[in-house]
């Protein structure tokens, strides 16, 4: 069943209820919430470095999984909307993180982001340079990575919530 694509901006919603299972196991309830309804379970473990038992992948396995995935989509969705013929696709990501030991616990900061695309195609060079760069703007993880965010934490307590930050 195809959905025609809405002709207005709309917001596009995503919740995660997780629950810490096991040793360092976490179970997830991934919903999209808006424009449509649809439900996900995932779960994500660490290996014995973190005290899990690798049962599931880990939460960095998912963050590159996502990435690669939607870029993929991206490229695939509007290839056909720009008439871009795609025989083969495949893409590398590469995601590279500095870890610094801070005492008993760790600091870590992003240090650089790479998505090679393999594309078989007999379009033109031209066509398929401007294919990602429209997927590019049309990829959520893609674009939330482009630019600095502000992630609010907040504590439950008996009172409500208040503010981590």
């Amino acid at each position: 069943m195809r959905v025609e694509q809405p002709s207005e901006p709309l917001e596009v919603v995503f919740t995660c209820a997780g629950q810490a299972v096991g040793k360092m196991r976490n179970e997830l309830d991934v919903q999209m919430t808006q424009p449509m309804h649809e439900t996900f379970t995932l779960a994500t473990d660490e290996g014995p470095f973190h005290g899990g038992d690798a049962s599931a992948p880990p939460p960095l396995a998912l963050f590159i999984g996502g990435l690669t995935g939607c870029i993929m989509t991206q490229l695939r969705a509007f290839a056909k909307r720009m008439d871009v013929q795609i025989d083969d696709l495949q893409a590398e990501c590469k995601v590279v993180w500095q870890w610094t030991p801070k005492g008993r616990i760790y600091e870590t900061a992003p240090k650089s982001f790479e998505i090679d695309v393999l594309l078989d195609s007999p379009s033109p060079i031209e066509d398929q340079l401007a294919l990602i760069a429209a997927a590019k703007k049309g990829c959520f993880l893609e674009q939330t990575l482009g630019q600095q965010n502000a992630i609010r934490h907040r504590l439950k307590t008996e009172e409500g919530f208040i503010p981590a930050d």
